[in-house]
């Protein structure tokens, strides 16, 4: 990735020692992909066509804009400046905007799903407003649960990461440039593009552990439809430093228009030497995917993923079995409920650890009034702390508890080391149950089987 573009000769692939660099640092999770919407290739009536030009046409038709005074082929945001300019209401384009993808319901692109299928990516940054990055992580990682962490920005409500990427638990997609609402808080027309770019350089404005991961990884921009000077100016703001300036970390760009724009390759050649330029955008994703996964298939790389925590999802399912337990016993918890689901248990336990706020113990009562069990998990961690959240779960469990028929179980206590049930500080109500050891959180198949006979009968 440190080899200068020829002058005003963009770089079709590739050499072997860039893709090998890039893999490399791809492993090492250093690398974070910035899609665009020339990857959103949607099936629609007559083939496949650009999601974007799909949505331009439809929203003309909604919003009854006379298309034959538009350029051709004529944009979104020519779509939005023409109806503004008949006196239109703003905030009426984004709701038929919303109401075009509620009716449509795209499946993921192939590009995406490819790219979801590369595991070491655990950060995606979108430009786009749509839905189908975070179907295609959900649907590729998770069989279709709502388990990936989707942010969004918008300038009047700015939102980061939740904490250092290294920290994070869950996959995250962050949607830079706003997302699908029916509210005007994404980019549909230059104007928004302007106000987001703007905002977005502003020193209170800034999702700054976001910008602090785009500074020191390198990047991918793949399918970006910024050109010439927008490239530039988000290639900057990316970067928060002089392109000139010497850095370990760079960057490709892989789409339909940056290698046949003179000016921007003459740009990065003098400016920018560590920008990588490649044609095609949908190409470059399948080349990349093609090598990972040939990688992955040699034995050059250990694959974990079949021991890799799947996390759950972000709301809890209906039927759930709840699992209530401190945070210093969270690699316990992982195999419990890596246990269960290969029993086709369904669990849910709250993954991020927020415990703080009204709207934070509203959603946890909530979810343990309707789970179907509720598993506290006992060990030398809450023993040792006499305080903590778990403590308020488990008596939200005892207090519906106390709604349910004598003999029903409801509360299935799990001691995952060698505390003293007798003696534990737990409620009373726990030492009166069965108290189920499962060392470290190994579920054992008399644990699963007995779990499945509870929900069996409960149907």
């Amino acid at each position: 990735m440190s080899s200068p573009i020829p002058l005003q000769f963009p770089l079709a692939t590739l050499d072997e020692d860039a893709w090998e660099d890039l893999l490399n640092f791809i492993e090492e999770r250093r690398v974070i992909p910035i899609i665009g919407p020339e990857l959103l290739q949607v099936d629609v009536d007559g083939g496949q066509r650009l999601l974007y030009e799909w949505v331009a046409e439809k929203l003309a038709t909604k919003l009854a804009v006379d298309t034959s005074h538009l350029p051709k082929p004529y944009t979104l945001n020519d779509v939005v400046c023409w109806f503004l300019s008949s006196r239109g209401r703003r905030e009426e384009a984004y709701t038929r905007l919303r109401s075009l993808f509620r009716d449509a319901n795209f499946a993921p692109p192939l590009a995406l799903r490819q790219l979801a299928q590369i595991t070491d990516f655990d950060l995606f940054v979108t430009t786009t407003f749509d839905p189908l990055l975070e179907q295609a992580v959900n649907l590729e990682r998770f069989a279709g649960a709502q388990s990936a962490d989707v942010i969004a920005y918008a300038p009047n409500r700015v939102a980061d990461l939740p904490a250092e990427r290294e920290k994070l638990a869950r996959p995250v997609v962050y949607h830079l440039l706003g997302r699908l609402s029916a509210s005007p808080t994404y980019v549909i027309s230059d104007e928004d593009t302007l106000e987001f770019i703007c905002a977005l350089q502003s020193e209170h404005l800034t999702p700054d552990r976001l910008f602090h991961e785009l500074e020191h990884n390198h990047l991918l921009f793949i399918g970006s439809s910024f050109t010439n000077w927008l490239a530039r100016l988000f290639l900057r703001m990316a970067k928060r430093h002089r392109l000139s300036d010497p850095r370990d970390v760079g960057e490709v760009l892989a789409d339909s228009h940056s290698g046949s724009d003179v000016r921007l390759m003459n740009f990065l050649q003098q400016v920018s030497v560590r920008t990588r330029v490649y044609s095609g955008a949908g190409k470059f994703v399948d080349e990349l995917h093609r090598r990972w996964m040939t990688r992955r298939k040699s034995g050059d790389v250990i694959d974990l993923d079949t021991q890799r925590f799947l996390p759950p999802e972000r709301e809890m399912p209906e039927n759930a079995v709840f699992i209530s337990y401190a945070r210093e016993d969270l690699s316990a918890v992982q195999r419990l409920k890596a246990g269960l689901d290969a029993a086709g248990i369904r669990t849910w336990f709250d993954l991020d650890r927020l415990e703080g706020g009204d709207d934070y113990d509203r959603k946890i009562q909530r979810n343990i009034a309707r789970c179907s069990y509720f598993i506290p998990v006992i060990s030398r961690t809450t023993e040792r702390r006499l305080e903590g959240y778990f403590r308020r779960e488990w008596s939200y469990a005892i207090d519906r508890a106390r709604n349910i028929a004598e003999g029903a179980l409801f509360i299935l206590p799990v001691c995952i080391d060698d505390t003293h049930a007798a003696s534990a500080h737990v409620p009373d109500k726990f030492k009166a149950l069965h108290i189920t050891r499962l060392p470290d959180g190994d579920v054992t198949p008399e644990f699963a089987r007995h779990l499945q006979d509870f929900l069996s009968a409960r149907q």
